[in-house]
């Protein structure tokens, strides 16, 4: 049985007899970083409570490559695989850890009773909706009107606020994976951005300097 006390991310949203039934009926489980935590095509039995750490969400196109929708933080959930489990369809996300995060499994059936039962799930639930969607019109919209340069930049600063460090320890391959383009290319924005004085570049390091 889960201990309530490691629950304290979502005691502002749930309320006591949802926090019991989690307890009860949770699984708790640890992903390492780059971890597969859902894939697409996977059956979904579970949905994840994010306790500790950083989830990334993706899609991908028919020739393997991805596209980072959003990224999932303490407190949060996804709502891509919510929406999989309670129409009982195969995930179309793939969710990795981005580092070290430990998730509590809601099986699927509990999900959808406590969606109809408990008024704080059913809230918690949709919020996630708004939140999740309004996250998906922030990256069309980044695709759509910001150029390389600018799309880069706003993910250094998003990077920031994610992790609150201005130190960001990540390689060039992993930033080009994320937004979708060549390394070479990112070295190159990199690049220009320390002669822009908005950061300092080191061995797998980025400090953000104009934040």
């Amino acid at each position: 049985m889960i201990q309530k006390e490691i629950l304290a991310p979502f005691h502002y949203n749930f309320d006591e007899q949802l926090v019991n039934s989690i307890t009860k009926n949770g699984v708790l489980k640890t992903f390492e970083a780059n971890d597969i935590i859902m894939d697409i095509d996977q059956e979904l039995t579970h949905v994840p409570l994010l306790l500790e750490g950083n989830i990334k969400v993706f899609r991908e196109d028919n020739n393997g490559n991805e596209l980072l929708l959003y990224v999932l933080e303490t407190g949060d959930t996804c709502a891509m695989s919510l929406t999989c489990c309670m129409a009982k369809s195969k995930s179309k996300i793939r969710a990795v850890a981005d580092k070290t995060s430990t998730v509590i499994m809601i099986p699927n059936e509990k999900m959808s009773e406590w969606f109809h039962n408990n008024d704080s799930w059913r809230n918690f639930i949709l919020q996630s909706y708004q939140i999740r969607f309004n996250e998906m019109l922030e990256t069309i919209d980044t695709l759509a009107f910001m150029k390389m340069d600018e799309r880069l930049f706003k993910y250094l600063i998003d990077q920031v606020k994610l992790n609150a460090s201005t130190t960001i320890s990540k390689t060039h391959q992993n930033i080009a994976e994320d937004l979708h383009t060549s390394r070479v290319v990112i070295s190159r924005l990199l690049k220009q951005l320390e002669n822009d004085n908005k950061i300092k570049l080191s061995r797998n390091k980025i400090e953000v300097l104009n934040f």
